[in-house]
């Protein structure tokens, strides 16, 4: 063969652990957005030089940028050569891609593939790949068999969810995946969000990982998370799928969310801001009520008033019209919150797959 090699998106996705390393040519700002899973950004023109070309190819000539745009390149290819990857053996196999698989990418692999390395281009950039995966997000899904872990906020759901990880079952955290715990509340502190495009990526890598021959469990999502949206053809594939209902007293309820939202029962000011978007719904009055208990440190009090008044209504008036299987849902019930409770509900399902 000769390299540098271009290769076809779908084919890169199919083989995409068969590379040693791969090399994102974009912009910082390009590569935060999304980016292939693994691959690391080795910017041939940063975000100012990018800008700085792209000016001066508007406003003065093609010919002028590409000069210009080919001594910044070549700068930085050799930059990351000698910093990056001269200790890497002959044999060493990587894949580069930018954009759309053209001059950035290009330069790049042709140096690399001067220097004996077997280098592989990805055949469109990113943006070919971003459509394959696109693709794959569409058809994956209705391969797999999910279990949708039910239950009113503050069931554990998601500590369920991680024991059954830790016990060796296919786990697709959705919340995790988007950095967020999907309610009004449920924003991460210092963990922002994923782009949309990012969200999906970590969606490929999650599903690509799984065998259709297991159970896949998932916890019953909205079919948006924070400010990010799960697939269509995902959800609905989720929302058909057999439920498991967890059940587990009010007050453990109330211990565990405490438990797992420390930054909201520090913060008073942050718990006070985030009440206030509720007000639409309920009305100043219930909201003032709300802070009061938020601000007199009445923690315990308002995390059940919450439950009772707000979330487990809405919770129950969705649940059964959004999940197919929750009318004829297993019953999970659940002794405790302590980590015993939680590891043995989990062996209990992987017991009954």
């Amino acid at each position: 063969m000769k390299y540098p090699a271009l290769l076809p998106a779908d084919q890169v996705i199919a083989e995409l652990d068969a590379f040693d390393s791969i090399i994102d040519v974009r912009s910082p700002t390009e590569f935060a957005l999304d980016h292939v899973p693994g691959a690391i950004n080795c910017p041939v023109l940063n975000d100012a030089e990018r800008i700085t070309v792209g000016t001066l190819y508007k406003q003065q000539s093609p010919f002028e940028a590409r000069k210009l745009g080919a001594a910044i390149v070549a700068r930085n290819i050799a930059h990351h050569l000698e910093q990056h990857f001269q200790g890497m053996p002959k044999q060493w196999k990587p894949l580069i891609y930018c954009w759309r698989g053209g001059n950035r990418s290009g330069s790049m692999a042709l140096i690399f593939a001067k220097v004996g390395w077997p280098v592989i281009q990805l055949d469109g950039g990113y943006k070919a790949y971003r459509h394959s995966v696109m693709q794959v997000l569409e058809q994956l899904p209705l391969s797999l068999q999910f279990r949708v872990i039910c239950g009113t906020t503050g069931s554990g759901k998601s500590r369920l969810l991680r024991h059954l990880a830790q016990a060796g079952a296919q786990v697709l955290d959705l919340e995790q995946l988007a950095a967020h715990r999907g309610s009004v509340l449920g924003g991460l502190p210092l963990n922002p969000q994923p782009s949309q495009k990012m969200f999906e990526t970590r969606l490929w890598q999650a599903l690509r990982g799984f065998t259709s021959e297991r159970v896949v469990y998932v916890e019953s999502e909205s079919k948006k998370i924070g400010d990010l949206r799960v697939p269509e053809a995902l959800m609905d594939r989720i929302r058909r799928s057999p439920c498991v209902q967890v059940q587990i007293s009010t007050n453990d309820r109330v211990k565990l969310l405490i438990e797992d939202y420390p930054h909201l029962v520090s913060d008073t000011e942050l718990l006070v801001s985030q009440l206030s978007h509720l007000t639409q719904l309920h009305g100043k009055e219930k909201i003032h009520r709300w802070q009061a208990l938020a601000e007199t440190g009445e923690v315990a009090i308002l995390v059940e008033t919450l439950l009772v008044e707000h979330y487990d209504p809405a919770y129950l008036r969705s649940i059964e019209k959004s999940f197919a299987g929750y009318g004829n849902s297993r019953v999970l019930p659940m002794p405790g919150i302590e980590e015993a409770d939680f590891l043995a509900a989990a062996h209990t399902l992987i017991a009954d797959e």
